[in-house]
């Protein structure tokens, strides 16, 4: 047995959790796609709608990877450490677009869940790559938590635009007829 094997259910479920959360997120911008767009949309999109389906996209990826059938965490914990990089660049990438789009003026929180929460993750998502070796069971866990701590992400920035999206958005709409 090896020590991914008592795991599976967690990945699935949050695998499934992950996958279903990134097809809500189509539904909502296509019931959206008809209002009525601004010039600086797209850099919104790009800033705030775009990472929570990137979020949930490394969930998914991380529960696929965690219930495939590799005998020694050496491997994975490779896979992890070039996903934390890729994450800690994409988020990098993600804080420049938060900084320059011009369509939203960013609060704390939009900073907190679109920059510092990722990095958090995606840097520990790393660090778990470092302390396999030595620490497996803590390697593990670390994992384990940065999957939830990204769905969960994805879930508030998915919340948060939705609602952007239903009661600004509409007003907008409406105020223009």
């Amino acid at each position: 047995m090896t020590p991914l094997s008592q795991w599976q259910n967690f990945y699935v479920i949050v695998g499934s959790a992950a996958g279903a959360l990134t097809g809500l997120q189509f539904v909502v911008m296509a019931l959206m796609a008809n209002l009525p767009a601004r010039e600086t949309e797209a850099e919104a999109v790009a800033a705030f709608s775009t990472p929570s389906v990137v979020h949930f996209g490394f969930v998914l990826a991380l529960a696929a990877l965690q219930v495939m059938p590799f005998h020694s965490l050496s491997r994975l914990s490779i896979i992890w450490a070039a996903a934390g990089i890729i994450g800690i660049v994409y988020t990098s990438v993600t804080a420049y677009r938060v900084r320059t789009q011009r369509a939203y003026n960013p609060d704390f929180m939009d900073w907190v869940y679109r920059v510092i929460l990722p990095f958090l993750a995606y840097s520990s998502l790393f660090a778990a790559a470092l302390i396999t070796r030595p620490h497996p069971t803590a390697a593990l866990f670390e994992v384990a938590a940065v999957t939830l701590l990204l769905l969960f992400i994805g879930i508030h920035d998915a919340w948060d635009n939705a609602t952007f999206l239903v009661f600004y958005k509409r007003h907008e709409v409406r105020n223009r007829k």
